[in-house]
């Protein structure tokens, strides 16, 4: 029996979170907790994937819109077992997985280990054992060690509250078993609610054995309900990524201050400085060095680059033995050749950088096309927007153009051309030529300085 149906319950409020958004719509690692779950549900290649939504349930279809998700509403909550119900008519005739929204670690191997045990005479009960085991459900064992039960907190004697094993909720059935026990529920309970977790008693009942499975790491298993969990998840997760990107030969200065939100490619000898943080799709080739408190989000850094201190790079190409920074922000299109440099308080866009060519400081350069050596001096500001359209300005190889000059775009500074500094360019400047617009200087020996006036 191959067919898989997931079910992802995510329909609550989660008002311990205070906000006006779904509890499950929160990012972790730069998405959504729910899509993380959809994620590795994906992985399992299930035939449907059902969405149960409720509160807010416009803003969940249009934020998994992009999902093959079959989405089913919970008006009312009224517990686990009557928003599975939503989804049973649904459902194929092999197994069923029920997962949660707001548990977004979950591996897809633990659950390929439960969902393996299910068949029409067992059904899969994920498990975690912790040392405090206080506000989860206890799994009930017979003399014989086998689960029989689930008994939520709220209904748990002092005994029971004792057990250490506890339920995470995550669960797995045939369709068939789950349509004959889903109709049973009752909502006779301190919560008058009906708990999924009844179904354990009515397998135990039928005949039907619970085979139990444990995650590698609680963490896998833990929820969020409040905004400190969350925070202690995210943590969680990115230390995950930072002991991967070690193993991979990556040197991170602290691995507790490292913020992957997206995939980040590393090649040999990539060292990461304190507080940076990677969002999208992000490739650092071999020998890369990135200073602290740096934002590189879809980029692509070639080997030997150097990015200092506060850099913020978004959708930049950079070709190897590139200097960006510090305090560089290389906005979407920039493309750096080989050796090119963007040095501190230099901001670009949509700009084809030369090789070797050096953008040094407090400089503007956004769309233009700079050829090979070109020297930009500080204070230099492409005038690319007229209020309306944006122009480009063209750098021939081997430009030297002056502190405090302003490019008004269209123009093209040809090959071996040099501007004086503090010059307004507004018409192109042929190859190996001087330009130079500057007012007439003036000076006035012994001028007095104007005074304040005694009043």
């Amino acid at each position: 029996m191959h067919e898989l149906d997931v079910v992802i319950l995510a329909a609550g409020k989660g008002t311990r979170m205070r906000s006006n958004r779904p509890k499950v719509l929160h990012s972790l690692a730069g998405k959504p907790m729910v899509r993380h779950v959809l994620d590795t549900a994906d992985k399992l290649t299930p035939e449907r994937l059902h969405v149960v939504i409720g509160h807010g349930a416009e803003q969940l279809r249009e934020a998994l819109a992009d999902t093959q998700a079959r989405f089913v509403l919970q008006a009312e909550q009224k517990g686990t077992g009557h928003a599975v119900a939503q989804a049973l008519d649904g459902l194929g005739s092999g197994k069923v997985l029920v997962l949660y929204g707001d548990v977004p670690l979950i591996r897809r191997d633990t659950l390929a280990a439960l969902l393996d045990q299910v068949d029409e005479q067992h059904m899969g009960l994920l498990t975690v054992t912790l040392p405090d085991s206080s506000g989860y459900g206890r799994i009930l064992r017979n003399a014989e060690g086998e689960a029989v039960a689930i008994v939520e907190h709220k209904d748990a004697s002092e005994n029971e509250r004792a057990v250490k094993e506890c339920n995470t909720g995550i669960m797995a059935m045939t369709a068939k078993q789950l349509k004959r026990w889903l109709p049973r529920l009752s909502a006779e309970n301190a919560q008058g609610e009906y708990y999924l977790t009844d179904v354990i008693a009515m397998a135990a009942a039928d005949g039907v054995k619970v085979a139990t499975a444990q995650p590698a790491t609680a963490v896998e298993v833990e929820g969020v309900n409040n905004r400190a969990q969350m925070a202690r998840l995210e943590r969680a997760y990115q230390l995950g990524v930072a002991e991967t990107l070690m193993e991979q030969g990556v040197a991170l200065a602290d691995p507790a201050r490292l913020d992957v939100r997206g995939k980040l490619t590393c090649g040999h000898d990539v060292e990461i400085d304190i507080g940076c943080v990677f969002e999208g799709e992000v490739e650092l080739g071999e020998g890369v060095r990135i200073g602290p408190y740096c934002m590189i989000r879809n980029s692509t850094l070639g080997a030997e680059s150097v990015i200092e201190a506060h850099s913020v790079i978004d959708g930049a190409v950079a070709a190897g033995l590139n200097q960006i920074g510090p305090f560089a922000r290389l906005r979407p299109g920039t493309r750096l050749a080989v050796k090119a440099k963007v040095g501190n308080f230099v901001e670009t866009k949509n700009a084809d950088v030369g090789e070797g060519s050096k953008i040094n400081h407090l400089s503007y350069v956004g769309d233009a096309s700079l050829g090979r050596e070109v020297n930009v001096g500080a204070g230099t500001i492409t005038c690319n927007y007229d209020g309306a359209n944006k122009h480009h300005t063209w750098m021939g190889d081997g430009a030297f153009i002056g502190s405090n000059t302003a490019l008004v775009a269209p123009v093209s500074i040809g090959r071996g051309a040099t501007i004086g500094a503090g010059s307004t360019i507004a018409k192109d400047v042929a190859d190996h030529s001087l330009a130079v617009t500057r007012g007439r200087q003036i000076n006035k020996p012994d001028w007095p300085r104007p005074s304040k006036e005694e009043l």
